[in-house]
């Protein structure tokens, strides 16, 4: 029986680029993969047709030919992928099925690398904006000390896999194609312990509590991380252990609220030192500061004090301390207070100079009425 067309085959059309080749290749094998239909033949059929239609035209050399002279230029292959530049059968299905289309085998893993931990610090702002020195226990995975981590008891030593010759991996044929799977014998490991350490059970490692030191520098904020390189897991197999992040988070303040690298916090004043003017001492996190207020000064109004906020961790100019004063109105009043103040009320009547936001308001709003009446 004659092939069918390859385009036919994927569905595309002639012109289709790499990446419509690729998808329509994707969608049909993925829906007749053998693994998906053991007991289909025509699925695996399908998926035949499809994969050899995919290698011809994914590959630029071999689509150009077939172009030209047809099926009998390119002979037809399986999985092998020739010389041109098409992915890999792994790379297509790599997402999907795992590794059961790893690489080729043969190849050792090599140690593994330790897993990396994680550790949450919670500090003030003031060590924060100082720098300070932390000590902190991590519960974590360290390599047996009586066996030095190869999960042997001391005087012998573990023994090369011999289903998989060490390499943690074996290759099995799968129907027409091959596989590659961790190894069931020794779980990928490459050895076996014939006489395990009695401190780790064989496992290389054992659980431990360290304590460490962690010297957080001046200027981090909440978010930072500070790396120990190698205060991470032991590795299971000899490999390098894993690293330590520190992950910082500030606690926020009483006084002080930051942003960056500038601090900001709300100064309250009476309504007189607002009206009359004064001066105030205003903390910052070396001392404090005076701080001046002019006369007629508003709610809301706010004062920069240069320098006075957090060098950054990274370096650069030190922030500033932005100070928002905040009027506060007198409670508790005796009588007197009162009778003063209601006098100092009846002398402010009509007079509209004296509040100029408060006429203002007041004519936006009549405005506001007047418009409403149309």
């Amino acid at each position: 029986m004659s092939k069918r067309d390859y385009y036919e085959v994927l569905g595309v059309a002639k012109g289709a680029d790499e990446k419509e080749i690729k998808k329509a290749y994707r969608r049909i094998a993925m829906k007749n993969h053998p693994d998906r239909n053991p007991d289909d033949p025509k699925a695996e059929d399908i998926f035949k047709e499809a994969t050899e239609a995919y290698e011809v035209l994914s590959d630029s050399e071999k689509r150009a030919t077939y172009d030209r002279f047809g099926h009998d230029a390119v002979g037809g292959g399986g999985f092998g992928r020739g010389g041109g530049g098409g992915e890999g059968f792994s790379d297509i299905f790599g997402d999907v099925f795992g590794d059961i289309f790893g690489g080729g085998g043969g190849r050792s893993r090599g140690p593994q690398r330790g897993s990396d931990l994680r550790y949450n610090l919670e500090i003030d702002l003031e060590q924060a904006v100082r720098g300070t020195t932390s000590k902190i226990r991590i519960p974590t995975l360290v390599a047996c000390k009586p066996c030095g981590g190869s999960g042997a008891k001391k005087g012998s030593t573990p023994l090369t896999c011999g289903t998989c010759n060490g390499v943690g991996q074996v290759r099995m044929q799968q129907g027409f194609f091959a596989v590659q799977q961790t190894c069931p014998n020794c779980r990928g490991s490459g050895q076996l312990i014939s006489d395990p350490c009695r401190e780790c059970h064989g496992q290389g490692r054992v659980e431990e509590v360290k304590t460490l030191s962690v010297k957080v520098p001046p200027g981090v904020d909440t978010g930072d991380r500070i790396r120990l390189s190698g205060e991470g897991e032991a590795s299971p197999d000899g490999g390098p252990s894993g690293d330590l992040y520190v992950q910082m988070s500030v606690r926020p303040h009483p006084i002080f609220k930051r942003d960056g690298k500038h601090l900001h916090c709300e100064v309250p004043i009476s309504f007189v030192d607002a009206a009359l003017g004064g001066e105030l001492d205003v903390p910052t996190l070396d001392g404090r500061v005076k701080l001046k207020i002019p006369a007629e000064t508003q709610t809301g109004k706010a004062f920069r004090l240069r320098g006075k906020g957090i060098t950054p961790v990274r370096g650069g100019t030190t922030g500033d301390l932005i100070c928002k004063v905040v009027i506060e109105t007198p409670v508790s009043l005796n009588k007197h207070q009162k009778d003063l103040l209601e006098e100092f009320r009846a002398s402010m009547e009509g007079d509209d100079k004296q509040s100029p936001r408060k006429k203002s308001w007041f004519d936006g709003v009549k405005d506001f009425f007047d418009d409403m009446k149309i």
